[in-house]
């Protein structure tokens, strides 16, 4: 066992400080990236659970974000030439005011909502692998919805509610969880719900939302999707699940309120993590100096005292970045049990640990300066 990992295990107390900042500097960028990941999972999650193996675009869509992601409805059926597709849907989207119906006395909600169509049919490719029989047969009755169970105060309803949807009935017939919404509250009907629900009745429009496509055997999603972008012609582009998913992820992560949020807040966990291991390095020498000046007096060379130093601040980087992942896990685990979606991906958690690393090398670095105080002469004081 080296000199600094004794130090550091023996005197545990004094190095405290330094491996809790810089654990709560990556919790916090780790939570918080995670977080963020996993709300826009809940996002899309009608898309991600759904049983699609491959996702048809316009040949210019670079995800669903932001982008206009209608196909005319002559694409469907080119897709059925490749021998491998066994099932095509559109996935079929609208928008509309929602007014809840409060009752005499309660409270009025009117707010613009997503819907989102499924078929209820037994595994559609439409229907998220997680709808439960029930939820399925439930969205089968004509005005029937599906609410996910973060926004119903937000509705203003409770299951087997009424409400209106562009002035059309429906009822809450379905509690969904982690299907939350980062921008308007998002609902799930039928698709022939939706149709009625559609503003003018959906009449005389020849597209046709994204289309959704599975295939007889999921492991040749990579070699299927080349296929058909082969044979597109400029048509359409195809996607394989997997990178449609990872596509969508990186457009709402680009965008400019959450790139500067994240970049923000890893900047203050930086400087945060950086001041605080450094000053509690710097204390935990100063008060070792008398140690540190009988070095030199032995003959160690001041070189040699650096790299202790250094030594020192590794090792407390590698008990934050244990104590950082055991503290996210724990939230976690928190969040699961309060129904927030926490997604922590190992890339992310490996470069937060780099991160944690490089502070507690450059607050090692910082430190150094006090060595100058080990005289072999003050020990003579």
């Amino acid at each position: 066992m080296s000199l600094a990992l004794a130090t550091l295990i023996y005197e545990w107390r004094r190095y405290m400080a330094a491996v809790v900042a810089l654990a709560f500097s990556g919790m916090m960028v780790l939570v918080m990236l995670g977080l963020f990941t996993g709300i826009i999972h809940s996002d899309f999650a009608t898309t991600e659970r759904s049983r699609a193996d491959i996702f048809i675009l316009p040949a210019k869509a670079a995800s669903m974000v932001n982008s206009n992601a209608s196909l005319p409805a002559r694409v469907q059926p080119q897709i059925f030439i490749n021998p491998h597709v066994t099932e095509v849907r559109s996935l079929d989207e609208t928008f509309g005011e929602w007014v809840n119906a409060s009752g005499p006395g309660g409270h009025q909600v009117q707010k613009f909502v997503n819907v989102w169509a499924v078929d209820p049919i037994p595994d559609a490719v439409t229907l998220p692998v997680d709808y439960t029989d029930e939820q399925r047969i439930a969205l089968m009755e004509p005005g029937a919805i599906a609410v996910d169970a973060s926004t119903l105060a937000a509705l203003g309803v409770k299951l087997n509610d009424k409400a209106s949807v562009n002035g059309h009935a429906v009822r809450v017939r379905a509690i969904l969880h982690n299907y939350q919404s980062i921008e308007q509250p998002t609902i799930v009907a039928s698709r022939d719900t939706v149709r009625r629900l559609r503003r003018g009745g959906g009449g005389g429009n020849s597209d046709t939302g994204p289309l959704m496509v599975r295939i007889d055997n999921p492991a040749l999603a990579d070699q299927v999707r080349g296929e058909l972008n082969a044979s597109a012609h400029g048509a359409y582009r195809a996607w394989t699940a997997k990178e449609f998913n990872r596509a969508n992820e990186n457009a709402v992560m680009s965008q400019q309120i959450i790139g500067v949020l994240l970049v923000f807040l890893t900047i203050m966990a930086a400087l945060i993590g950086v001041g605080i291991t450094s000053q509690t390095l710097r204390g935990a020498i100063l008060s070792n100096i008398r140690e540190f000046a009988s070095l030199r007096a032995l003959g160690i060379s001041m070189g040699s005292l650096r790299l202790i130093v250094m030594e020192l601040s590794f090792w407390a980087g590698v008990a934050g970045i244990g104590v950082a992942l055991l503290l996210t896990w724990l939230t976690t685990l928190l969040a699961a049990g309060a129904g927030l979606p926490l997604v922590i991906r190992p890339q992310p958690a490996l470069m937060v640990a780099v991160m944690l690393m490089v502070i507690a090398v450059l607050s090692g670095a910082l430190a150094m300066g006090v060595l100058k105080h080990s005289q072999p002469a003050d020990l003579l004081r």
